[in-house]
C-alpha cells in the first residue's frame, strides 16, 4: 500500500518539490553543473557558486562524466548535504529494471551521497534492441519508482519528454513524474509542454535558456540589455523565471555564473515579455525529442 508521500507522488508531487523550492537560496534558479562533453569542467566555479553565490541546486548527469569532480569541490565547499539539492540523470545505456537500480547506487557512490534529491532519465530513446522505447521507459521507470519508495531519490522525473512520452508513462505506471526537464529559451518556448506539465503538477525545468549563446546575440535581446541596464544573459534566465520555469543557466566561469545569479532585483516589464515570448520559432540547440516514438 502507498505511504503518504508515495500517494501525493502519484499525482505529480513530491515532499518538498515546487517551483520555488526546487532551485537554489534563490526561487526558481539552479547550477547546471557539466559538461566534460561539451565545454569543459571548472572545479573553482562550482566552489564559487556554492559559497559565494548561494547555489544550492546542482545539475548534473552520468553522460556528463563529473560525478566524481562534483563530490571534490562539494566537500571543499563546507556545504551540508542537507542543504543541498542534487539532480542527476540515468542514461539509456542503463536502463532496464535492474540497471537503472544499479546506476543510481553508482552515481550516488561517485557523488559521495547517501541518496538523490531529484533523479531524471536523460531521454526518451532507450536504444534497446528487440524492445520498443515505451516499453523500456515503463520498465525503467518502475525501478524509479521503487528508487523513490526506498528514499534512494527523493523525488523522480523525466528529461526532454514530449506530452505523447509522458501519456505513455501515465498508461504503464504509478507515479506520475516530479520534474520534466527540457530545453528552453526564447527560440524554443513549447508552451503547450508547459502547459500539460503544469496541469498535472509536474514540475517544468528549463535547460539551455541562453539558446547556447545564440541568444545574446539578437538585436532584440539586446536591446532590451541595454533597457535594463543589464546582460543579454540575464535578460534571458530573467524572461525564463516570470514564465514560471525553473531555469538551468551553465558556465565554467565563475564571474559569469555570479552574473547569472543578479536576476532577483529586477523586473522585465510585461510588453517585453511578450517581446521575448514572440521570438519563438520552434529551432533546438539541443537534442530533438520528436521522432521519438
Amino acid at each position: 500500500m502507498l505511504g503518504e508521500a508515495a500517494t501525493a507522488a502519484r499525482h505529480g508531487r513530491a515532499a518538498g518539490i515546487s517551483a520555488l523550492l526546487l532551485g537554489s537560496t534563490n526561487p526558481s534558479f539552479c547550477f547546471h553543473k557539466g559538461t566534460s562533453h561539451q565545454g569543459g569542467y571548472s572545479h573553482d566555479a562550482v566552489v564559487h557558486a556554492l559559497q559565494k553565490c548561494g547555489i544550492r541546486h546542482i545539475d548534473t548527469a552520468k553522460r556528463y562524466g563529473c560525478e566524481s569532480l562534483l563530490q571534490k569541490a562539494i566537500k571543499e565547499s563546507d556545504v551540508k548535504r542537507e542543504d543541498l539539492w542534487i539532480t542527476t540523470k540515468l542514461w539509456h545505456s542503463d536502463y532496464g529494471y535492474e540497471n537503472t537500480k544499479k546506476a543510481c547506487l553508482e552515481s550516488c557512490k561517485r557523488l559521495g551521497v547517501e541518496y538523490l534529491d531529484l533523479y531524471l532519465i536523460h531521454w526518451p530513446d532507450a536504444h534497446v534492441p528487440g524492445k520498443s522505447n515505451r516499453e523500456v521507459r515503463a520498465e525503467t521507470w518502475g525501478a524509479m519508482e521503487e528508487l523513490y519508495e526506498k528514499g534512494l531519490c527523493r523525488s523522480i522525473g523525466v528529461s526532454n519528454f514530449l506530452i505523447s512520452h509522458l501519456e505513455q508513462l501515465k498508461e504503464d505506471c504509478v507515479i506520475t513524474p516530479h520534474v520534466n526537464q527540457v530545453e528552453y529559451h526564447p527560440f524554443q518556448r513549447p508552451q503547450e509542454l508547459v502547459n500539460y506539465c503544469r496541469s498535472r503538477d509536474i514540475v517544468f525545468e528549463g535547460y539551455c535558456p541562453l539558446a547556447k549563446g545564440e541568444a545574446l546575440t539578437h538585436p532584440s535581446i539586446i536591446q532590451l540589455a541595454k533597457k535594463y541596464g543589464r546582460t543579454p544573459a540575464q535578460i534571458c534566465i530573467r524572461w525564463s523565471i516570470q514564465n514560471g520555469i525553473v531555469t538551468i543557466p551553465k558556465s565554467t566561469k565563475a564571474e559569469r555564473i555570479q552574473e547569472n545569479c543578479k536576476v532577483f532585483d529586477f523586473t522585465i516589464a510585461e510588453d517585453d515579455v511578450d517581446i521575448l515570448n514572440g521570438m519563438h520559432d520552434g529551432r533546438h540547440v539541443s537534442w530533438d525529442p520528436s521522432l521519438i516514438l
